[in-house]
């Protein structure tokens, strides 16, 4: 495996670090031997755990506890730390919530991008932003070929359209207003597909619901189980954005724009056989699946084109579908049934990963 960029001795500042994918950029980030900071919402406390406080993610970092929503406490955050580098992450990530509550769905992943990207702009130290969106900003056709960067953005569900609107903020930012500064900042989105992986307990996502259904005895239920994802473990994502984040760092001009990031195409599998898989690989493959169908639009078939990722940035997935459910399984297998403390199994699988130390 090649050896992951680093950011050693770097000042990074993590939007959303308090959620699942941002514990794990910053825990990736610490390891490294960055100065991190972050600014987020309060960890979400459902009734669940969450990874950031189980696995002591706070620890050694600065946390700041604020809503992107909110533009002052947002800047003041980031010109006290002046970070070279902010990954934004934060954002409202789930669909059926974006049906629940659109308004707040269009706030933070629109009008919240905006205000980290003029934070970013009115911090002098600030040479880069990676701004992480999603595959479903696409204007989804049902093709069971791969969206390239290049195609049409759109959304049908608040969720997705909200993604595909942050798209254009970033756009409008990095084409007419990051340009005026002198391109002192070099801009880059980053789309990912469906992302599984160890310490995510958040609502109506489909491995968490699983370990929720298992642990409590209770037959696993499926809204749309013919639906095909691109199933990518949180490691691939993470070392993508370290690899875009350090590119536009090095060499600006080659890493702006919108860049795809998913896994290999045999890991896009249908719900159900996920759900098949994930049970028998944590040890309940004779839990019962029962069929509840939603009356919320979903696509039926999402997958991405990484071509432009592998050729220019050298980037490519490490894991195939086996590995990443199996990794994902043994995370929850270690927590839940076998007393193992979440900051080791962060770190234990850091290791395995190949994560830069």
């Amino acid at each position: 495996m090649e050896s992951p960029p680093s950011f050693r001795g770097l000042r990074v500042l993590v939007t959303g670090h308090t959620g699942f994918k941002g514990a794990w950029l910053s825990a990736w980030l610490k390891r490294d031997g960055a100065a991190v900071a972050g600014f987020a919402l309060a960890p979400e406390r459902n009734g669940q755990p969450n990874l950031f406080e189980a696995a002591g993610v706070g620890a050694g970092m600065h946390s700041t506890i604020g809503d992107i929503c909110e533009f002052a406490p947002l800047e003041r955050a980031m010109q006290a730390f002046q970070p070279e580098i902010v990954f934004h992450l934060a954002a409202q990530a789930l669909v059926r919530r974006s049906y629940a509550d659109p308004l707040a769905t269009f706030a933070t992943n629109v009008t919240g991008t905006a205000h980290v990207l003029e934070a970013a702009r009115r911090t002098p130290s600030v040479r880069a932003v990676v701004c992480v969106t999603s595959d479903k900003c696409y204007a989804n056709r049902g093709w069971v070929w791969g969206y390239r960067e290049n195609d049409p953005l759109g959304g049908r569900d608040p969720y997705s359209a909200s993604k595909a609107a942050a798209e254009m903020v970033a756009g409008a930012f990095r084409d007419a207003l990051l340009p005026l500064d002198g391109g002192r900042i070099a801009l880059a989105t980053a789309r990912g597909g469906n992302v599984v992986g160890g310490g995510d307990w958040a609502e109506d996502r489909l491995v968490p619901d699983l370990v929720r259904f298992i642990n409590g005895g209770a037959p696993i239920v499926l809204r749309n189980p013919k639906a095909v994802r691109p199933w990518q473990h949180v490691l691939e994502l993470i070392r993508a954005y370290a690899v875009l984040g350090r590119r536009l760092l090095d060499e600006p001009e080659s890493a702006t724009g919108a860049w795809n990031f998913g896994p290999e195409r045999g890991n896009a599998v249908s719900v159900e056989a996920l759900t098949r898989r994930f049970s028998a690989a944590y040890g309940a493959g004779d839990a019962r699946i029962e069929i509840s169908p939603s009356p919320l639009a979903e696509a039926d078939t999402l997958t991405l084109d990484i071509a432009k990722a592998a050729a220019r940035l050298g980037w490519a997935p490490r894991l195939g579908l086996d590995a990443t459910v199996s990794l994902t399984a043994a995370w929850y297998r270690g927590f839940h049934r076998e007393g193992r403390a979440a900051a080791d199994l962060v770190a234990a699988q850091l290791d395995a990963y190949g994560a830069p130390a």
